[in-house]
């Protein structure tokens, strides 16, 4: 039996990230849209999740965002197609961050429901994906949202996926 040393051969990841800030009275004083915002122009870090998995917010505005993933052969299940959980946290950042978008100051959310709807198989060598999240409805105590993956490459749709959010005042 041969062996493709190529297949075998092991690798490693190595990636890093900077704490998240302490809710301080001037961080609280943003609203969620001034904080993504901040954090695409490297004011704040970035979540901690999008180093671990591989994806990155590139765009902000009122109520909509996207990110952009990679995917590759360290997110592979066992069938050899990229885990339907790196399209599920790639929908739920920006699902959550579309709603953050339009939170006032001293607000923030939790995720409370999320549909997610794989259409496309995803594999190691597919090139990045985009992912634009649409805030629906805000509201004072609940928000809802939707988002799509696309293929960079094709525009091909990937996924697709909703949220109820549950809205959440420090004040």
């Amino acid at each position: 039996m041969t062996t493709n040393s190529a297949a075998t051969a092991t690798r490693s990841r190595t990636h890093t990230w900077e704490p998240r800030p302490e809710p301080t009275p001037d961080l609280l004083q943003l609203t969620g849209r001034e904080i993504l915002q901040g954090a695409i122009d490297g004011h704040f870090p970035a979540s901690s999740i999008m180093s671990t998995i591989g994806f990155r917010l590139l765009e902000v505005g009122d109520g909509r965002v996207v990110f952009e993933g990679d995917p590759g052969d360290h997110l592979l299940n066992p069938m050899g197609t990229v885990h339907g959980g790196f399209l599920a946290t790639l929908l739920d950042s920006a699902l959550g961050s579309a709603v953050m978008s339009r939170l006032p100051a001293a607000t923030s959310y939790t995720t409370v429901q999320l549909g997610v709807h794989m259409v496309r198989p995803v594999l190691a060598d597919t090139p990045a994906l985009r992912c634009e999240g649409i805030a629906l409805h805000v509201g004072r105590r609940t928000a809802t949202a939707e988002a799509r993956v696309t293929g960079t490459h094709d525009g091909k749709l990937y996924a697709h996926g909703t949220t109820t959010c549950a809205v959440v005042s420090f004040a």
